[in-house]
C-alpha cells in the first residue's frame, strides 16, 4: 500500500505492507465551499447567536482583532479583508483597528511570516502587534476564574471597544477542540493563567482529551475565562485536507463555536475495530510539525487505537529544531519521563511548556514512539525518548519482526487532524 503521509510542505510517501494494514484513517471530504470570502460575509451578515458585525461595530471607536499565530494555518487571506472591511464601512478607522497575534506562550511573529500568515495586503497596511505572555506589565487582572486561576488577559484586548477572535476549528489534544475561547485563553492570556490551567490538576483529568468537551476542565474554565474577559464576535472556520474551507461559522463566541463542533465531529471521526499492534501517523505536515513540541500532537492522536506496548511511528518535518528553550530544558533535567511525571505531581517543580511533555508521558506509559525526521539527529532524538528511524518502511518492518507475523497496522496520513477510535 502507498500511502502520502503529510509531511512538512511537500508530503511524505512511503510504502507498507498490504497485508498488515487493516486501516487508513482520514478525514471525509466534503466539497469544499466555492467561495470561501462570499461564505464569510454571509455569515458575518448572518451570524449566530448574535447580531450582524455591521450593527455591532456602529458606534465603536476602535477594534481588537485577534488571530492565531503561525502555527495554524488559518486562511486568513480569505477570512481578514471581509472582517476589515465590514469594520470600516462602519465606521471604525483602520488606524483603530489592531491587530492582535494569540501567540499563548509561544515567540512573537515577524517579518515574512506576517504576510504569509495575513496576506501581503493586510501585513502591509494594518497594525500588527503579538501577544506577549510573559509580560505581566501588559495584561490586566480580571476575576478569578471558576476554579480560583488568576485571569489575566492582554490589555490591549481588554480595553478594545470591539473585541473579534478568529481562528480554527479542529480536535485539540487538551481541549477537546480548537477555537472559540482558545484564542483568549491561551492565546491572550498570561503565564500566571496559563501555567495553572496547564496544571497536571486539569490534564491529568480523564476528560481532557481529544474530541470532548463534556466535563472536560481545560475546556470549561478557559470558556469562562473567556467570558471573562469578554468576546463581541467569532469567525472560525473548518478547513480540508488541501486548506480549501469547508464551513464557517460566525457571532456568538460559544453558540458559533458549538454549531462548528458538531460539523467537524462528523467530518473527522473515524474508527478501527480494534486497537492494532502499529499507527502510522503523521503532524499534518506545515506548520504544524516545525518543531518537535508541535509534533507531539500527532503521538497523542494515535493514541486511543494503539494496543498497550505497541508502536506509534510518527512522521514530521521538524525543520525548526525541538522548540522553545524551556521545553528543550526539560529533557536535560529529567532523566525519564516518569522521573518527570513524578516531580509535576509530587513537587512545585515548574518549567515553560512542561504541559507539552506531560501529554507525551501519558503516549510513553502506553507505547513506543518511532520517529522519521529530516529536522533532528538521531541522537538528539534519543535525548527526547523517543526512538529515531531511517524510514517509515523501516520502522514498520521492525515493528513487524517484533510483533510477528499477525501484526496489524492503521494508518493516519493527517495525524491530529483526525479523531481515531475504536468502534
Amino acid at each position: 500500500m502507498r500511502v502520502r503521509l503529510d509531511y512538512d510542505r511537500g508530503g511524505l510517501e512511503v510504502e507498507l505492507p498490504d497485508r498488515h494494514v487493516v486501516k487508513r484513517l482520514g478525514c471525509r471530504s466534503p466539497d469544499p465551499l466555492p467561495d470561501g470570502e462570499a461564505a464569510i460575509v454571509e455569515r458575518i451578515e448572518r451570524p449566530t447567536g448574535t447580531a450582524a458585525l455591521a450593527e455591532l461595530a456602529r458606534g465603536r471607536h476602535n477594534a481588537c482583532l485577534v488571530v492565531c499565530d503561525v502555527t495554524r494555518p488559518v486562511p486568513n487571506h480569505v477570512v481578514l479583508p471581509p472582517l476589515l472591511s465590514t469594520l470600516e464601512r462602519s465606521g471604525i478607522p483602520r488606524r483603530e483597528i489592531l491587530i492582535l497575534i494569540a501567540t499563548g506562550l509561544h515567540r512573537p511573529n515577524l517579518g515574512d511570516e506576517l504576510r504569509e500568515m495575513l496576506g501581503p495586503f493586510v501585513a502591509e497596511n494594518y497594525r500588527i502587534e503579538n501577544h506577549c505572555g510573559q509580560a505581566l506589565s501588559e495584561h490586566t487582572r480580571l476575576a478569578d476564574s471558576p476554579r480560583g486561576l488568576p485571569v489575566w488577559i492582554d490589555t490591549r484586548y481588554i480595553q478594545a471597544d470591539l473585541k473579534i477572535t478568529t481562528g480554527l476549528i479542529e480536535p485539540h489534544f487538551m481541549a477537546g477542540f480548537s477555537g472559540g475561547r482558545k484564542l483568549i485563553c491561551p492565546g491572550l492570556a498570561a503565564m500566571e493563567t496559563i501555567r495553572p490551567w496547564h496544571s497536571p490538576d486539569f490534564l491529568e483529568h480523564p476528560n481532557a482529551r481529544t474530541g470532548c468537551v463534556q466535563d472536560n476542565p481545560v475546556h470549561e474554565e478557559n470558556t469562562a475565562i473567556a467570558r471573562l474577559a469578554g468576546c463581541d464576535f467569532i469567525v472560525n472556520v473548518v478547513i480540508g485536507r488541501d486548506r480549501q474551507i469547508l464551513k464557517v461559522v460566525a457571532g456568538d463566541m460559544e453558540e458559533a463555536f458549538a454549531e462548528g463542533v458538531r460539523f467537524v465531529r462528523g467530518v473527522v471521526t473515524d474508527t478501527v475495530p480494534e486497537p492494532v499492534d502499529v499507527v502510522v501517523t503523521s503532524s499534518a505536515g506545515y506548520p504544524l510539525d516545525t518543531t518537535f513540541y508541535q509534533s507531539v500532537k500527532g503521538m497523542v492522536a494515535a493514541l486511543p487505537i494503539v494496543k498497550p506496548g505497541g508502536t506509534i511511528v510518527l512522521a514530521a518535518g521538524m525543520t525548526q529544531g525541538i522548540g522553545s528553550d524551556d521545553f528543550q530544558r526539560l529533557f536535560d533535567e529529567n532523566r525519564t519521563p516518569e522521573a518527570f511525571m513524578q516531580r509535576i505531581l509530587h513537587t512545585d517543580y515548574f518549567v515553560q511548556d512542561q504541559w507539552q511533555l506531560e501529554e507525551m508521558a501519558k503516549v510513553l506509559r502506553h507505547a513506543k514512539v518511532k520517529v522519521v525526521t529530516g529536522g533532528l539527529r538521531p541522537e538528539t532524538l534519543r535525548r527526547l525518548f523517543v526512538e529515531p528511524a531511517d524510514s517509515v518502511e523501516q520502522a514498520v518492518a521492525d515493528a513487524v519482526a517484533e510483533y510477528g507475523s499477525e501484526t496489524t497496522i492503521a494508518v493516519m496520513p493527517e495525524g491530529p487532524y483526525v479523531m481515531a477510535s475504536v468502534a
